[in-house]
């Protein structure tokens, strides 16, 4: 099992890894009865998408000698109606300092790799995601 959930009534809830208990709480967002004052679920899937872009990168660049410390991602969720969904996830990168000037070919394996993370392969074709690169672009 890889976690547990559990519902606290308010529209929240608390999740627990259980491997290691570490735990969240969500809450419904502000347009769907809720306070928006945690991650909603759909706030979720679309960071888990940076996350997992961003984890699938490092390892990339720890096997290539180097680490992607500092890289930030800017999430932008897109909801759509009837039926309520995630439409769109729009990410974008800022790229610190030390990263922008790597070889055009490093960049593209980065890419590469973060564009092919387990979360990118499981996100329904009908979801629109963009991804701006910044200064690697």
């Amino acid at each position: 099992m890889t976690s547990t959930v559990v519902y606290n009534g308010n529209l929240r809830t608390t999740c627990t890894h259980l491997k290691s208990g570490s735990s969240f709480e969500t809450d419904a967002p502000t347009d769907n009865h809720g306070k928006g004052e945690r991650f909603s679920p759909t706030d979720l899937m679309a960071t888990s998408l940076a996350t997992c872009m961003l984890t699938v990168m490092g390892i990339k660049a720890k096997t290539m000698k180097f680490d992607l410390d500092h890289v930030k991602v800017e999430v932008l969720k897109i909801m759509k109606a009837d039926p309520r969904r995630v439409g769109g996830i729009e990410l974008t990168f800022h790229i610190p300092d030390g990263l922008k000037n790597i070889d055009e070919k490093t960049k593209i394996i980065l890419k590469q790799t973060g564009e092919t993370c387990p979360v990118m392969k499981s996100i329904h074709p009908d979801i629109e995601v963009k991804l701006d690169w910044g200064s690697w672009s």
